[in-house]
């Protein structure tokens, strides 16, 4: 068993690594890259679902931290897969209340959720896209309150994130 999640981690890291290589892709003025983009997040959704059948939610317990954080990740940019999407979100949520997964990838997965669900989202984390340059965040359900629930999972306030990221 250990080898078998022994492949798993890395089967997960080469994922996320492809997707890291990828990723510029997505926002291509190109159709085809735009298109090899959504295939490559299609194909790892696909096989994030096989291995939460299998295992539940990879935490760093069962695979590894950097395994793990490649499976959210994955399912981070599972956007044509809201269902698996969805069901990581749950199997997070309950791996968060456990101890064994990370509130602030937890918000990202949650916001990133409710966006594709076309609902409000929670802490600001999804930019839906650029103002006088700056990023400006989809709507939030609480824009009042954003820094303080990011703060409670260790997300940086949003002005510095922006500050953080402003163009040079």
């Amino acid at each position: 068993m250990t080898q078998d999640l022994a492949a798993l981690a890395a089967e997960l890291e080469d994922m996320a690594a492809a997707d890291h290589r990828a990723a510029a892709k997505g926002y291509s003025d190109d159709p085809a890259e735009q298109l090899a983009w959504r295939r490559l997040t299609a194909r790892h959704g696909d096989r994030l679902g096989e291995i939460m059948d299998q295992h539940g939610w990879p935490t760093a317990e069962l695979v590894g931290e950097e395994a793990a954080r490649a499976a959210w990740l994955i399912a981070q940019h599972a956007d044509r897969h809201l269902g698996i999407q969805r069901r990581a979100r749950r199997l997070m949520e309950q791996a968060v209340e456990t101890g064994k997964a990370s509130p602030r990838d937890l918000a990202f997965l949650r916001d990133r959720t409710l966006v594709n669900e076309g609902r409000k989202q929670i802490y600001g984390t999804q930019i839906a896209g650029v103002r006088d340059g700056s990023p400006v965040p989809w709507p939030c359900e609480h824009p009042g309150r954003m820094d303080a629930l990011r703060a409670e999972v260790g997300i940086e306030p949003f002005a510095d994130h922006v500050a953080r990221h402003a163009p040079a």
